[in-house]
């Protein structure tokens, strides 16, 4: 297997450089890049083309939040994860809205940290449990019905049901008896329905629409 391509952005040098010896000395892991800033984004993930971008939010200049829909649309593929100090509501649904696949709070272990990483990579979406909470209270209401005919098939609900009960791409293939390539292929397409950029969104949206 070769090894899950990080770069991680974090202003905090002591910080920066003790999580990246961390990468470093994880076997299946591999730091591609670590930086204080946002600034040169667009050129590093073209140039390094990382799996996994880890992304604190208060960032000097361009902030966390901000940078996310910049990887994506540069890889779409690369997942983000959020590491930050913040737990409030509203920087939480933006940086998901904005293609974030996982949030994480800095006081999380170091051993936890790297099962997120791998976690997120399989197709995972790891939170903090207070973050997960929070999404979860946010989301205990009665459901109401789609305000909207987003017309998706059987097989995409199916799908989407699968995602918002965690499971993988590969589970939810073999769940189906479908290839993972006609599962991604569905997911594009559910993508383009509900109007969303990121598994995590699909999931929210999903969820608040009652489509499932």
């Amino acid at each position: 297997m070769t090894d899950i391509g990080i770069i991680y952005y974090e202003d905090n040098r002591e910080l920066r450089e003790g999580l990246s010896y961390l990468i470093q000395a994880t076997p299946g892991l591999s730091l591609r890049g670590a930086f204080g800033n946002c600034q040169h984004l667009p050129d590093e993930i073209r140039s390094l083309h990382p799996d996994v971008v880890l992304m604190d939010i208060d960032l000097p200049g361009l902030s966390g939040i901000d940078a996310v829909p910049l990887v994506k649309a540069i890889l779409p593929a690369t997942q983000v994860l959020m590491l930050t100090v913040f737990d409030d509501e509203d920087k939480i649904f933006r940086a998901i809205r904005n293609g974030a696949s996982g949030y994480l709070l800095k006081h999380t272990s170091p051993a936890e940290l790297i099962a997120a990483i791998f976690d997120l990579y399989r197709g995972g979406s790891p939170m903090t449990a207070s973050i997960a909470r929070k999404i979860l209270q946010h989301f205990q209401q009665p459901k109401a019905r789609p305000t909207e005919e987003y017309n998706l098939s059987a097989r995409e609900l199916d799908i989407v049901k699968g995602l918002v009960s965690g499971y993988s791409y590969k589970l939810i293939a073999d769940e189906l008896h479908i290839s993972i390539d006609t599962v991604r292929s569905h997911i594009r397409s559910i993508y383009d329905k509900l109007q969303v950029n990121s598994k995590t969104e699909a999931v929210l949206k999903a969820m608040r629409e009652g489509l499932v």
